[in-house]
This record gives structure tokens, sequence and C-alpha cells, in this order.
């Protein structure tokens, strides 16, 4: 007998609804449209977002393995440290619900 997912199951793994999720979340948009223009460091994101700076990674972590996000350059702080630079990879998305499935167009920056 073959089992069935279920419909949590199934979108655990649906990277359209993953994506549709993410920009649903009022704190992932912000981030994402603060980068479409040009790119920013985390804290630079924090700062102008007016959120904690982990808050921050959690969400470029996300947006980065959704490849909504990239690195854009590297650059190396007076610390030595080395700081990235985020950019949308993406300028618009719709979103068109109906039927059984929604539709993402995603058009890109």
């Amino acid at each position: 007998m073959i089992e069935k997912n279920s419909i949590f199951q199934l979108s655990q793994y649906d990277i359209t609804q993953q994506i549709i999720e993410t920009l649903a979340n009022v704190y992932s948009r912000a981030v994402l449209f603060c980068i479409i223009d040009e790119a920013k460091d985390a804290q630079t994101i924090a700062d102008d977002q007016k959120m904690s700076i982990s808050t921050v990674y959690k969400i470029l972590s996300n947006l980065e393995n959704l490849t909504l996000i990239e690195v854009d350059r590297f650059e190396i702080s007076d610390a030595g440290k080395k700081i990235k630079f985020y950019k949308s990879r993406i300028k618009k998305a719709e979103i068109i619900v109906g039927g059984n499935t929604p539709t993402l167009n995603l058009q890109s920056n």
C-alpha cells in the first residue's frame, strides 16, 4: 500500500509555496525591497529597517536559500572581517491564485 503525503508534508518541498510564504512576511519583504537597487550588508539593512541583526541574518539566510537574493560582493572591514553585501535577484513578484495551485511570476532584477 502506497502512503500519501499530507498537504503539510508536500508544502515543505514546494518551492513556490515557500517563496509565497516568504513574500507574504512583512519583514522578509522589507529586507528584500531595501536591497533591490543597491547591495547592502546585514548591519546596514538592520539599521535601515530598524530590525535586530539576528532577525536580519535569519531572513537573509532564508532569502538566500530560496535564491531570491545573492551575495553581490565582499568587503574587508577595518577589523579584518569579511562582510557580505546582498542584492535582490528579483524586482517584482506576482502571485496568481486560481485553480488548485497558485502561480508565481518573478521578474529578474
